[in-house]
């Protein structure tokens, strides 16, 4: 188990609290381990009828995976052979797949940032969910910024939401609020972040109701923020029309011969990320809206194994974590020496389908 995670019973609701603030609650395999071995114990725990999972800190939900541990261990193994790395991102997937088809209502308070690994554990399959948002909700799929790609299920949830917002989220890492949130359908209520505590409390006092219905209810006295008015809803036939193509040259050329603000301040955006990442991500989440969550994270966990291989990954969290320059030295650098090669190479095969990590997801 880990220090990290807290966990208790109360109103037959078992509460998941995350409690690592000074790393904004970035998950470490022992907080994964924990999160899986918790779930499944509660699975079948005829105490438990449903499960919420917070913060300890105002500050953030979850803003990821450990990446400093991703590149601490990476760097000192060629192309990034690591076991702990294997044990990572395959249990992680694991916990993911679990959280998906969770068969207890599950309730995710996404209070502050909530990014990457965050989303993982917090975008349940659509027959559990109940997933919150506050004023100071942030919430992205960053992996582009430092080499990587929006795993954790990301090629299943950003390639649901309506058009083509998915891939504009996943191109450039952008951040959103909570009001572009609940448009997208990445999130199902908002309930502003002082009156959290007024929630638990209802939650642990109201015997025998169905904890989503309860929570939408408590969220309904709250309707205050109105989805159309969102960036993503403001901007969506931009966004539609530019994010259609299927490679991002072509995405980016489009952008380039649109005079509007929003077109040029996402070209700009799109200027500071892996011209790699941005292409193998786009490839990803057109391959994932025909997938399966399990497919779609076999899928990632060969993609990130082939991520660790080139590197990409070792040089954006260097960048932006370990040295703190911002100025990552992308390979290739430009977006025009991207090749189709380049992009496939991500999907090949990385162990025989009898042996992937991942082969008993059902």
């Amino acid at each position: 188990m880990s220090e990290h995670i807290q966990t208790s019973i109360k109103n037959r609701i078992g509460f998941l609290t995350l409690d690592r603030p000074k790393a904004l609650n970035s998950l470490s395999l022992q907080m994964v381990r924990a999160l899986t071995a918790t779930l499944l114990a509660w699975r079948s725990n005829p105490e438990v009828h449903a499960v919420v999972i917070r913060s300890s800190s105002e500050r953030a939900f979850c803003a990821g995976g450990d990446i400093r541990f991703f590149h601490d261990v990476g760097i000192k193994t060629p192309q990034g052979g690591s076991a702990l790395l294997e044990d990572f991102f395959t249990e992680e997937y694991a916990l993911n797949h679990l959280i998906h088809h969770y068969p207890k209502p599950y309730v995710a308070l996404m209070d502050g940032i909530v990014m990457g690994g965050g989303m993982g554990i917090a975008q349940a399959g659509p027959d559990n969910r109940m997933r919150l948002v506050t004023e100071r909700t942030k919430m992205a799929m960053p992996e582009v910024n430092i080499g990587l790609f929006p795993d954790v299920g990301g090629s299943f949830f950003l390639s649901r939401v309506p058009g083509q917002i998915g891939a504009y989220l996943g191109v450039t890492g952008e951040i959103i609020g909570a009001a572009d949130a609940l448009y997208a359908g990445l999130a199902d209520v908002y309930v502003p972040a002082a009156h959290l505590p007024a929630l638990l409390e209802a939650l642990m006092s109201d015997r025998g109701a169905d904890i989503r219905a309860t929570t939408r209810a408590f969220a309904r006295q709250f309707e205050i923020i109105d989805p159309a008015t969102s960036m993503l809803a403001t901007q969506r036939s931009l966004i539609d029309r530019h994010f259609a193509y299927d490679d991002v040259a072509s995405i980016a050329a489009s952008l380039r011969s649109d005079a509007d603000a929003f077109a040029q301040n996402t070209l700009a955006l799109m200027h500071k990320r892996s011209p790699l990442m941005m292409c193998v991500t786009l490839a990803q989440l057109r391959r994932g809206a025909a997938m399966s969550i399990a497919d779609c994270l076999r899928m990632e966990r060969t993609m990130v194994r082939r991520c660790f291989e080139h590197g990409e990954v070792l040089e954006g969290v260097r960048a932006v974590v370990i040295d703190k320059d911002n100025a990552p030295r992308w390979n290739p650098a430009r977006l025009d020496e991207v090749s189709q090669d380049m992009v496939d190479r991500f999907f090949d095969a990385a162990w025989p389908q009898h042996a992937h990590p991942l082969r008993n997801l059902g």
